[in-house]
């Protein structure tokens, strides 16, 4: 790898990559007064993709038919844009979806048409989430969220866990 701050790199680490990853369109419309329209969520996932984020998490599919749409016209309209983007990559689409194979089919069927897709599957991992949200215990948790990744990955290849 070059020293030379002004040349150019030779190589590139993992360590020195940093991957800008956008809830804007679903966790933002979660606060009070913020709902938007297909045409601003094209247009906002627009300008993301011209800022260079590398990924736009697009919404929750399996929320409503509305949601469901919004996504799959992201994930065709500018889901393959490349315009000002300096890797030239097209931005990753992502859907969340609970960690069960309902959530994990409608969001796969929202993000499929981009070029790059993902799904983002989540479960509740806290001991009173486990206990009284879910009734089952770390075993069956690790269990389950072993079934929905798998079953993703299954769908496609880029498949992102967290635990909530």
């Amino acid at each position: 790898m070059s020293t030379d701050v002004d040349g150019p790199v030779d190589q590139q680490t993992k360590k020195d990559t940093l991957i800008i990853f956008d809830t804007t369109l679903r966790d933002g419309e979660q606060s009070p007064g913020a709902t938007l329209n297909i045409e601003e969520k094209l247009e906002i996932a627009r300008q993301l993709s011209r800022l260079g984020v590398d990924v736009c998490e697009a919404g929750f599919p399996i929320a409503s038919p509305g949601d469901f749409e919004a996504v799959r016209r992201i994930a065709r309209e500018i889901g393959p844009l490349t315009e000002g983007r300096k890797t030239g990559q097209p931005m990753v689409i992502a859907g969340l979806a609970r960690a069960n194979r309902t959530d994990i089919d409608r969001a796969f069927d929202a993000v499929k048409d981009a070029p790059r897709h993902r799904i983002h599957t989540f479960l509740a991992t806290s001991d009173i989430h486990l206990k009284y949200k879910l009734k089952i215990d770390r075993e069956e948790c690790i269990d389950q969220v072993i079934e929905a990744v798998t079953y993703a990955k299954s769908k496609c290849d880029d498949v992102e866990f967290s635990p909530e």
